[in-house]
């Protein structure tokens, strides 16, 4: 079961293109988005072709899925829709901004699960200059296409970069450049917005956000002149309530056409633009912005298919997470190991809320952990991780989304992948990195598992949030069937009397 996080994985499942019949059907615009269409021009089968490699660069699996999607009622191929991330190495305003991790995800990885998740393209790429981008593309089940010193420029614009792509990739007939700044991106979005350009004939579709912000003209210093209103009367302000606001572009997504694009544009011919929710509309521009957007992500953000249960058990490796994984022997043969205050405090409120807190360990550490006085259950001398964890989540009656773990050890990546939730120490093997779904800023021995469990209360929160949210909505629907009742029963009364 995939972690709730976002862990890299093999696209081959998560790239299946939805079989949609395309006869009269329609997504709604609410609750995701708002669609609107701008002036201009005016059942499906599929053959799969898979082939699996191995990346000797990066240890990693690449699948390579080649898909005809078929027009069921005229047995044409459906137009090639390629969904393309630019990833520059160079960013000026925050190093390697791309891969920098976001709430313990690299922030390209939000808008690469989602764009595998909404299964509308026919193929996923990241076009980079860097090796480090390249191999966290690789791992999140995207292709790469090594872009030229030409196009990485400070002053290249992302059109000379996408036409360059298309020069390179005959077989695409529709790009989606996907911006990797956008992490709160969701495959609802995309799945509506691609109905738009493939089905409903639009050249081009770009993202915009509502915004009720009053506009003045600028005053530059040393001018004689004064302010004017741009979209107000300042004698008759409006409410908020009371007006729609504007409409502006939120650089999320911009879709079009290559006839369109080869001839120097993003956004032309027959136009539509996509109102996504405010919430949902974030980019990351200056670091100032990164602990915003993370509390942003943890809130809006998209964490997968499945949905998100409190956590009630965490299995923690002691060596490499509890301890910094070294081991001090005195000269009368005795070990030791040091271990953070931070990360015992951590340990204790996970308590307090109800969560179990079970350690791990594949050595004899039972007097050091007898010496530390946790007072958790421990397994030692563990030859077979993943049995253990097993074990334990079938004893407590618990499902796989209700269990977290905190390992670094290679050993330990099937008891990642299995895990509903899944975190790593900053130091841990590139094996654990990949398969978790959080990497703390922390190292282990070193506050890792303090900042774990505080990663796990934030998830909580969200799953809080929407559970309230849902008995709120179901209050509401009772209140609307009470009501629509009492006003029946009062109708028959009258018609009686």
């Amino acid at each position: 079961m995939a972690p709730p996080s976002l862990s890299p994985r093999p696209p081959s499942a998560a790239l299946r293109t939805r079989m949609r019949g395309s006869a009269g059907l329609h997504f709604p615009a609410s609750p995701g988005g708002t669609v609107a269409r701008m002036a201009g021009r005016g059942g499906r089968g599929a053959e799969w072709d898979r082939d699996r490699d191995r990346d000797k660069d990066t240890d990693t699996d690449t699948v390579t899925v080649t898909v005809t999607v078929m027009d069921a009622g005229e047995g044409r191929a459906q137009p090639h829709l390629a969904a393309l991330v630019l990833a520059r190495g160079g960013s000026k305003g925050i190093p390697l901004k791309n891969i920098k991790l976001l709430a313990g995800v690299p922030l390209i990885g939000w808008v690469l699960r989602a764009a595998i998740d909404a299964g509308v393209f026919h193929s996923i790429w990241v076009s980079t200059d860097h090796d480090e981008i390249e191999k966290v593309a690789k791992q999140f089940g995207a292709q790469v296409h090594r872009r030229s010193p030409e196009v990485s420029q400070d002053s290249s614009t992302s059109l000379e970069a996408i036409t360059e792509f298309l020069n390179h990739h005959r077989e695409v007939d529709i790009v989606g450049n996907i911006q990797a700044t956008s992490p709160c991106l969701h495959p609802s979005d995309l799945i509506k917005v691609a109905d738009l350009i493939q089905k409903e004939g639009f050249d081009s579709v770009f993202s915009v956000v509502r915004r009720h912000q009053f506009r003045w003209s600028e005053v530059k210093k040393g001018e004689n002149k004064m302010t004017e209103p741009q979209n107000l009367n300042p004698a008759k302000r409006y409410r908020r309530q009371d007006w729609p606001g504007e409409l502006y572009e939120n650089g999320s997504f911009y879709f079009a056409k290559r006839h369109l694009i080869e001839k120097g544009y993003l956004q032309g011919g027959k136009m539509a633009y996509y109102e996504m929710r405010a919430e949902h509309s974030v980019d990351i521009d200056i670091d100032i912005d990164w602990p915003i957007a993370e509390q942003r992500v943890l809130s809006f953000g998209y964490f997968g298919k499945e949905p998100l249960k409190e956590v009630k058990l965490l299995v923690c490796s002691i060596d490499g997470c509890l301890t910094d994984g070294r081991i001090y022997v005195t000269e009368d043969h005795k070990e030791m190991v040091s271990y953070d205050y931070r990360d015992t405090v951590g340990i204790d409120l996970l308590k307090k809320r109800g969560i179990q807190v079970r350690l791990i360990s594949d050595r004899d550490c039972s007097k050091t952990l007898s010496a530390m006085q946790l007072g958790c259950v421990a397994k030692v001398n563990v030859t077979n991780k993943l049995q253990v964890l097993k074990d334990w989540q079938e004893d407590m009656g618990l499902s796989w989304k209700e269990v977290a773990y905190l390992g670094n050890e290679e050993s330990e990546v099937e008891c990642l992948k299995q895990a509903g939730m899944s975190g790593v120490p900053a130091d841990a093997c590139a094996a654990a990195q990949k398969a978790a779904g959080y990497i703390c800023k922390s190292r282990g021995g070193c506050g890792a598992v303090r900042e774990f469990a505080e990663h796990i209360f934030l998830l909580l929160e969200k799953v809080n949030s929407a559970r309230k949210q849902l008995e709120e909505i179901s209050s509401a629907g009772k209140e609307m069937g009470r009501n629509e009742n009492s006003r029946k029963g009062n109708k028959e009364l009258m018609e009686k009397e």
